[in-house]
């Protein structure tokens, strides 16, 4: 079958590989520090670094999806607001 039915760009690539080093990096974080020590964020929810991940992950797509809809700039702005919202989710949830 291959993968010739998806649009394999070097954006899509590079998409692919950052989810994925994430999640390697997670992996290797939690063995190294196992546990993650959960804390009460802003969101009032007991939050592992799992978790924070997670919700960095689905907001990222959520902006970006509220750019296409909404915004007419390029769409590597997104990128940036999505890394900044990771950050903020990181430092406070």
């Amino acid at each position: 079958m291959g993968l010739a039915w998806m649009a394999w760009t070097w954006q899509t690539a590079v998409f692919f590989a950052a989810i994925a080093a994430a999640l390697a990096l997670m992996t290797v974080w939690e063995i190294a520090r196992p546990g993650g020590h959960p804390r009460h964020g802003v969101l009032g929810l007991h939050t592992t670094r799992g978790d924070r991940l997670f919700i960095s992950l689905l907001a990222a797509a959520y902006i970006h999806l509220g750019w296409l809809a909404f915004a007419t700039g390029p769409l590597w702005i997104a990128s940036i607001v999505a890394i900044v919202v990771a950050i903020l989710v990181f430092s406070f949830v």
